[in-house]
């Protein structure tokens, strides 16, 4: 079937009726087409380019349509809260923004200390931000707001920044603390401004693929450290200690050393009762797992025993009978917006940039699971946008930066939560607590706080469990987790992603650089080619050699791909190459010699040019065989006459003597001085061995995309195995792949479309049936 006839069957199908055509492709499933080269192919399918549209010619264009849509992507709640079933969906939401905010208050009250601010400042951080998310957020079961990472990566900034050591007062060498919250409050407050700047900006120009190089590993990796870090700050309370504030490289080290050189100066009471609350806070989840199914709604066990442990230090008075830290005063009614510090910003940019990542990482995460789990979508870009004006919003009314939670998450999705309501509901429930109810909480012992801290750390704890399901599925995932852990635990929350990040990126170019080449192989009575180190019945198809990498070829393993090709081929070709290269030109010096003996017969007798000449082409032919010899390949040369080699009686010096002596004679004689030398330039010609193909397969089918590295490195491919008189053939380019080739020039006289092939069947049947010819040769039939 010619390329005509296949274009005519096809027009004929279209004529058709749809189940009659349908029947008929069935019948002709197995297919007889023709071998098709990239030209062919283009020609058949009808390859059409596509046109170039420019997306910013549509940023300026003005309607009301445009504008509508604009504004339901920023502000989402317009799109939805017009169509909120009240009848079906608000009592879920009111009951689990109920449930979320319950939890949110002992969260928000713990995870400020653990930023190192007044508790105060964790309900602030409760409300704004979780106000503002539900007018710019498109997740409708995660609840932003305070959250151990972020809060103990804002806790590594305070007491890098603001340690208790800059604020001893000199008369009795105490800490200042009015003086020191007042001054963390101002950079947390100036640090969480600077958050929401760069994660609006981030979200504005598009860029919320950045959380694609923080991959799933990584980011378990390095929240189970921050757990480790979160649980390590919350000793102090725990134990009554008074500890100093380390930042930087082995903190976490030093910090643990410290507690342990410590331990004898113990508060007995701190310590009871933060194994009271513990134990409690325990038997309430405990209680929750086992009546799941019988109880609407979780039993409140953080509020409850926050409550308990309120009233118990509040009548016993834990702080001045046994010397229990307290929260202290808690001032009721919001406070009013004040300005971030200029003057901050430079000290801040780059922690700044790194909670933003890591927030927005946490926020997408969960945030694309609950989307999956109930069939809706959520917009990366838009949520860098919410996230970030949660942030910018909240850094002006005293916030410290947050992110979401994946236990309120849980809970929220669990109670019935549908849509973000819950979380406005929960945000006006603190917004009560604020205004009115925060002040009875200033009793409430630091302890119990830290060991809420420590009971909700469990699910990330829980986490070292993937080490032994990495270990099975994936070590080069495990290498990953285990190097973020340990980055992040000796150097910190900051420096330990920024190792973690480029040891991942580090990983995938090494991957790249170092991927699995193949020699292929057919397998029996199929046009399918594997890998004959893996397919025990592939085999290679005579004379042609197939050769496959499993990753794109580019700057990076460039040279790599060229070195395993010549190495898996069997041939050193360089040194092939270097060897025919000397003997051309000893080829051709004897040319020379030759005309200059010719203009010497112009003037000198019969005899003493013969002799002349004889003796001096025999010293250039025994030299020519002692190189030979030298490199070890010595072996007779052709004949004059046609001979395939010279005869072993004879002495392999004297055949090409005689026979060049004789030419030269003859040439001489008849003072033809235009005469030539006869073509010795083949390899086998010039006594060197010939490889064992002679056409090469590339199968460039990983290849996704093409630098100028790549192309040069083709081109010297095509070079180099047609000078070993290697014809080399490409296949199964994709269509941007041959547009990027076009575009780089790579095609031009020597190398064209012809050299490559639909598939790699096609290029070996061409190569089988037209060893070392032109790729212009008719195109064959065969039976795919």
């Amino acid at each position: 079937m010619g390329l005509s006839e296949a274009l005519g069957q096809r027009d004929t199908e279209a004529l058709l009726p749809v189940t009659q055509a349908m029947e008929l492709r069935k019948r002709n499933y197995y297919v007889e087409r023709p071998l098709l080269n990239q030209e062919q192919l283009e020609e058949l399918g009808c390859l059409t380019s596509a046109t170039e549209t420019h997306q910013w010619r549509t940023w300026f264009q003005c309607s009301y349509t445009r504008a509508r849509a604009l504004l339901l992507q920023h502000l989402p709640v317009l799109a939805w809260l017009p169509r909120y079933p009240v009848r079906d969906w608000l009592l879920g939401d009111l009951l689990a923004g109920l449930s979320v905010a319950i939890m949110q208050l002992p969260q928000g009250l713990a995870y400020a200390l653990l930023a190192g601010l007044p508790p105060v400042f964790g309900l602030y951080s409760s409300f704004y931000p979780v106000f503002i998310y539900f007018l710019f957020g498109t997740s409708r079961h995660i609840s932003v707001g305070t959250f151990a990472v972020m809060s103990v990566m804002v806790g590594s900034v305070t007491e890098s920044l603001a340690p208790d050591e800059d604020f001893l007062q000199a008369e009795n060498a105490t800490v200042d603390e009015e003086a020191r919250d007042a001054a963390r409050v101002q950079l947390t407050a100036t640090l969480s401004v600077l958050v929401g700047l760069f994660q609006v900006g981030l979200g504005l120009v598009h860029f919320g693929f950045v959380v694609t190089y923080l991959s799933e590993p990584l980011v378990r990796g390095y929240t189970t450290a921050a757990s480790i870090q979160v649980f390590v700050s919350q000793l102090k309370y725990v134990f009554g200690l008074q500890l100093s504030s380390r930042s930087g490289p082995l903190s976490l080290i030093y910090t643990v050393l410290e507690v342990c050189w410590k331990l004898p100066q113990s508060v007995v009471g701190t310590v009871v009762t933060a194994l009271v609350a513990g134990v409690v806070l325990v038997l309430v989840k405990l209680l929750n797992d086992k009546l799941q199914r019988h109880l609407p709604l979780p039993l409140p066990g953080e509020l409850l025993t926050l409550i308990g442990a309120t009233g118990i230090s509040y009548g016993v008075g834990l702080k001045h009978r046994f010397g229990v830290d307290v929260v202290g005063n808690i001032p009721a009614g919001l406070v009013p917006p004040v300005a971030p510090s200029p003057q901050l910003f430079a000290s801040l940019v780059g922690y700044a940039f790194t909670i933003a990542v890591v927030g927005f990482a946490i926020a997408i995460s969960l945030g694309k699971i609950f989307a999956l789990r109930h069939g809706y979508r959520v917009d990366s870009n838009q949520e860098l946008v919410a996230l970030g004006l949660s942030n910018l919003v909240g850094g002006f009314f005293r916030c410290f930066p947050v992110s979401c939670s994946m236990s309120r998450s849980l809970v929220q999705e669990s109670t019935g939560g549908n849509t973000q309501v819950a979380g406005a509901v929960s945000s006006l429930f603190i917004l009560i607590i604020i205004v009115k109810l925060g002040e009875l909480f200033q009793d409430l012992p630091k302890a119990v706080l830290a060991a809420v801290i420590i009971v909700n750390l469990k699910g990330m704890l829980k986490q070292f469990t993937d080490i032994c399901s990495l270990w099975k599925a994936n070590r080069v995932d495990l290498l990953i987790w285990l190097v973020t852990f340990v980055a992040t635990i000796l150097l910190n929350l900051d420096l330990g992603l920024a190792v973690a990040v480029v040891f991942s990126l580090l990983l995938v170019v090494f991957r790249t650089q170092l991927p699995r080449y193949s020699v292929l192989g057919q397998v029996p009575d199929t046009d399918i080619y594997r890998d004959v180190a893996e397919y025990s019945e592939a085999r290679e198809v005579p004379g042609v050699k197939i050769f496959r990498s499993s990753a794109t070829m580019y700057f990076a393993n460039a040279e790599l791909y060229s070195d395993a090709l010549k190495q898996r081929c069997g041939v050193d070709v360089d040194h092939l190459i270097s060897r025919k290269k000397k003997l051309v030109k000893k080829q051709e010096q004897k040319l020379k010699r030759l005309k200059k003996f010719q203009k010497q017969t112009a003037t000198s007798k019969d005899t003493s040019v013969s002799i002349e000449v004889n003796s001096s082409t025999r010293d250039m032919e025994s030299n020519n065989m002692e190189d030979s010899k030298a490199e070890g390949e010595g072996s007779a040369m052709s004949c004059r006459d046609g001979g395939a080699h010279a005869c072993p009686e004879r002495k392999a010096t004297d055949l090409p003597a005689v026979s060049t002596g004789n030419e030269l004679e003859d040439m001489a004689a008849s003072g033809q001085e235009g005469a030539k030398a006869p073509d010795v330039t083949t390899l086998k010609a010039l006594g060197l061995p010939q490889p064992h193909f002679h056409s090469l397969v590339l199968d460039l089918g990983a290849l996704s995309f093409v630098d100028t590295v790549c192309l040069k490195s083709l081109k010297n491919i095509f070079r180099d195995f047609r000078e070993i008189e290697v014809e080399v053939y490409m296949a199964a380019c994709h269509t941007p792949v041959v547009a990027q080739l076009e575009a780089g020039h790579f095609f031009d006289a020597s190398i064209t479309k012809q050299h490559l092939f639909a598939s790699v069947h096609d290029a070996v049947l061409f190569a089988l049936q037209h060893p070392r010819s032109s790729p212009a040769s008719p195109v064959l039939m065969t039976k795919l």
